[in-house]
């Protein structure tokens, strides 16, 4: 029989008194958005990829509704650069506070991070991905912002296709890669993620990409049905992300966290602090890698 990590108690997921609980704001846009995201310590303005809500995934804690109808069916990539340069426009003048969930924050946290290729799917499947990254890229090379990270955020799955290839020769060594693990095992990754492929797959994809360039790994963890992953699922995890060093793949941080923004699966919470950080302990102890809790 399968052993749990210790769950003292699932905590809620509290999402009104807490700017890293707000849901995203598109600010009347189509395509961009800002949200205050504890992984960026701070704002993050987010490119929606994919509008038409595609994705290889059918994670158990996405706040995507996918019931409810797409608004856009692809990503106009003129109109998303427009949107882009105005949100970073009210960003930097400041007017970005007045939003509801911004006004009583600290002064540092609505200060950009960087700018999230990310969405209502899984980026790197957006037919038109490489043109959306040329585009950003081209409005940071204008210079009339202050340099921005680019940052993507993906399960991995599309990193060897060409058009993802093109897009990501064009990011510099001060851009990011955020890559999701989430298991160890094949029947976990099914359970969480619902993916449309292996884990061997996703793997694959990590060590390809770490080989060329460092890769920050994103995990979380929800609570399903109040449970936790087993330890041995969690020691699976750590031996896949030690075998990935092993290899080759730069992994400078691993990012664990728990699930904070509103679903509309009702069965999925947040686990407790002192879970995640037993998790990130084995994560360094053993796998050898930074973590940190989110």
């Amino acid at each position: 029989m399968e052993t749990y990590l210790p769950i003292p108690e699932v905590a809620p997921r509290k999402t009104g008194n807490t700017a890293f609980g707000c849901p995203r704001d598109f600010l009347d846009n189509r395509f961009i958005y800002t949200v205050i995201s504890p992984r960026a310590r701070g704002l993050s303005v987010g490119v929606n990829m994919n509008p038409d809500k595609f994705c290889n995934f059918d994670c158990v804690y996405c706040e995507v509704n996918r019931a409810e109808p797409a608004l856009e069916s692809k990503l106009d990539v003129g109109v998303m650069v427009v949107e882009l340069e105005r949100t970073l426009e009210l960003v930097h003048s400041g007017r970005v506070r007045e939003c509801p969930c911004y006004r009583r924050l600290p002064e540092d946290l609505p200060q950009l991070r960087h700018v999230t290729l990310s969405g209502d799917g899984e980026p790197t499947l957006s037919p038109n991905f490489a043109a959306a990254v040329e585009a950003v890229i081209h409005l940071r090379a204008r210079g009339r912002f202050p340099f921005f990270r680019l940052v993507l955020v993906t399960n991995a799955t599309g990193l060897d296709r060409f058009q993802v290839e093109r897009g990501l020769s064009l990011f510099t060594s001060r851009d990011d890669v955020w890559v999701k693990l989430e298991a160890g095992t094949q029947d976990y990754l099914n359970r969480v993620n619902k993916p449309e492929c292996t884990i061997e797959k996703i793997l694959e994809n990590i060590l390809y990409l770490g080989r060329q360039r460092p890769v920050i790994i994103q995990s979380l963890f929800p609570a399903i049905d109040g449970e936790g992953p087993s330890a041995g699922e969690i020691e699976a995890y750590v031996q896949r992300l030690k075998e990935l060093k092993d290899a080759g793949a730069q992994i400078p941080l691993v990012q664990i966290y728990s699930a904070t923004r509103p679903t509309p699966h009702s069965e999925c919470g947040h686990l407790p602090l002192r879970t995640l950080s037993s998790i990130a302990r084995q994560v360094r102890e053993s796998a050898g890698l930074k973590a940190e809790v989110f």
